[in-house]
């Protein structure tokens, strides 16, 4: 064989070698390229449940807040809601933290105000909920005049009593949201108010002891309310009505058992049962 011919399958070879070699790697290269557009696609959908969270959806009036925490789907007839199995039968959850007592027996989802509240003052400075935990009382906040006198007509109407509050999150975003009768995120008192003292853009816009309105989007706004119990940023649509003046340590006692089946959105673990709300 000559010299030449010999260079040449030998050129040849090396040639096929990197050849082979670029084939894998340009097939590991596809494979990193699905893995990290598969790790984007968890990541995009991480975030859309979390921009949901406080959201109210035509089926979730539920947060946290949506990355929202709170959505109120006022628009569903809460007469037309079956109350949930969990709810119905509350009494058989039995309380995790030594502060808290049995949860009552949630009442039936059939209050509803379709003319919306009844115009009266504004001379209330509190909303006490007597939970099955303890008090919780919040501190009225003028600077949202109409959602003010909408919750003191619902708490005045009996509307938040043997109520359970249904929302709990604990990852990025920290509430506990309240305030709807059927229990899952769809109840509503029949109506909706206006959006009132939205806070800016920015981070923790939402601190620690703030209680706003969960909605469906702007203007939606019915009963479901949340309580922040760490500094917490949200979009800038969920009004804020008052602020907890005592009992947030109730609420951070509630949080730290967590969520239900150890998730970080869902019911609380430890069941959170408003006995009865009271205006002073």
């Amino acid at each position: 064989m000559s010299s030449q011919k010999r260079e040449r399958e030998l050129a040849r070879a090396k040639f096929e070698r990197q050849q082979a070699r670029r084939a894998e790697k340009a097939i590991k290269a596809r494979r990193s390229q699905r893995i990290a557009a598969g790790i984007v696609v968890a990541a995009i959908v991480v975030a859309g449940v979390g921009w949901a969270i406080f959201n109210v959806t035509s089926t979730d009036d539920s947060l946290v807040a949506s990355e929202e925490l709170p959505a109120d789907p006022s628009e569903v007839d809460p007469s037309a809601v079956e109350p949930s199995e969990d709810i119905a039968d509350p009494a058989a959850s039995e309380p995790i933290l030594e502060i808290c007592d049995p949860p009552g027996n949630a009442r039936a989802n059939d209050i509803s105000f379709p003319d919306g509240p009844e115009s009266g003052s504004l001379k209330a400075t509190t909303i006490s909920l007597a939970t099955n935990c303890g008090d919780i009382v919040i501190e009225l906040n003028p600077a949202a005049p109409e959602t003010i006198e909408s919750e003191v007509f619902l708490a005045e109407s009996g509307f938040y009593d043997n109520t359970s509050c249904h929302r709990l999150t604990t990852d990025g975003i920290y509430v506990l949201q309240c305030g709807d009768p059927a229990g899952d995120g769809t109840g509503g008192p029949g109506y909706v108010i206006p959006d009132e003292n939205l806070p800016a853009e920015g981070s923790a816009n939402y601190p620690s002891g703030t209680v706003a309105m969960a909605n469906a989007g702007p203007g939606t706004s019915g009963s479901q309310f949340f309580i922040v119990y760490q500094d917490t940023t949200l979009p800038s649509g969920y009004t804020i009505w008052g602020e907890i003046v005592e009992g947030l340590d109730i609420v951070r006692q509630i949080a730290s058992v967590g969520v239900d089946g150890g998730l970080t959105d869902g019911k609380p673990a430890q069941p959170v049962f408003i006995n009865s709300a009271t205006v002073s």
